[in-house]
């Protein structure tokens, strides 16, 4: 079973993005053992660069207690796969990784000192989402790569 962790910034506050976070991870049980680290979400009243640099940090300190561990930034400045890519990426790194790591920092980013250090950055659209949300987006496009290996009738 192929173990995947989301790590991000914040709780989720929005009933329906917990819903559709619940119903995808249900889905996704069967095939993946998936993990949702939650870490804090900085004030940023004493400066938005500050915050970004402590919630960096707290990421930093998250993946490097992680060994073996495959760890994708989902970040603007990524690249742009199809979901049909990212299905074979994921086959890939499963065979060759204990774990594979989505990170999703804050609603105000993440700092270059994460960018250096992942292993991939993936830029899912050039439009911007809340954090939040992009949590539901990523499940929910998670599934849709391991329906398209499994050929599991989703994807169309």
């Amino acid at each position: 079973m192929i173990k995947i962790s989301i790590i991000c910034i914040g709780k989720i506050k929005d009933g329906y993005i917990k819903e559709g976070i619940s119903e995808f991870s249900k889905r996704l049980s069967k095939y993946v053992n998936l993990n949702i680290v939650e870490l804090t979400e900085e004030d940023d009243n004493k400066g938005v660069e500050n915050a970004v640099m402590k919630e960096t940090d707290r990421i930093i300190d998250t993946i490097n207690k992680r060994n073996q561990s495959y760890n994708i930034l989902l970040d603007l400045k990524g690249k742009v796969r199809t979901s049909e890519e990212m299905a074979k990426d994921i086959e890939r790194l499963s065979l060759t990784n204990s774990e594979i790591s989505f990170i999703i920092g804050g609603s105000n980013g993440v700092n270059d000192k994460l960018r250096k250090i992942v292993d991939f950055r993936l830029n899912f659209s050039s439009f911007t989402f809340p954090h939040q949300l992009m949590r539901l987006i990523l499940i929910e496009q998670i599934y849709r790569w391991i329906s398209i290996n499994k050929n599991i009738k989703y994807h169309k």
